[in-house]
């Protein structure tokens, strides 16, 4: 059974998708999409409104955007992606919390170097779960913030938040008692 809800963020309303986690009490997280990301997951029909199944992945976003919390802890579906998009998203999830680094550095990781770098570029751009897999740590190898399914404003956001970014900013609008499930 597909469950969903929608919790407030400082980067608008994210969709949060998931499925009863065999085997474990909860939910398996398949996708979190930002508003007009490209990709985005849709509300389809026969799918179950569920916001308390989510609150234990709301209360993980709202400890991270308040800035207390480096690492998510969740469940994620299994069997989702291609086994080369599986090996590049695990490597985003190594990437750690303030630090960024290429997509040449990522392809080398996953074995992909070289001509890889573009597969490696469409691999992270079908991350189905923005935020919460870290994509938004991969950057240019110059330094500059390249490509983001939910645009490079939120990937800046993003970045400066965890302290990436020499300019370090915090993200306006934060309403941490907004991010409930709903």
């Amino acid at each position: 059974m597909t469950m969903y809800a929608t919790v407030d963020s400082p980067l608008g309303e994210l969709l949060l998708v998931g499925e009863e986690a065999p085997g474990a009490a909860g939910i398996a997280l398949v996708s979190l999409s930002l508003p007009g990301q490209k990709g985005a997951a849709v509300v389809q029909d026969g799918w179950v409104h569920a916001p308390s199944a989510f609150a234990g992945v709301a209360a993980q976003l709202r400890e991270y955007f308040e800035g207390r919390r480096t690492r998510f802890e969740l469940v994620y579906a299994q069997g989702r992606g291609t086994e080369f998009q599986r090996r590049v998203w695990a490597a985003l999830e190594a990437v750690p919390y303030g630090e960024t680094v290429s997509y040449g550095q990522i392809a080398e990781r996953v074995g992909a170097s070289g001509a890889g770098v573009r597969a490696v570029g469409t691999a992270i751009g079908r991350n189905p779960l923005l935020v919460v897999r870290p994509c938004h740590r991969v950057i240019g190898a110059d330094g500059a913030l390249r490509g983001y399914a939910a645009g490079l404003e939120r990937k800046e956001r993003l970045l400066g938040l965890e302290g990436a970014l020499r300019r370090k900013e915090r993200l306006p609008g934060l309403d941490s008692a907004a991010l409930v499930a709903r």
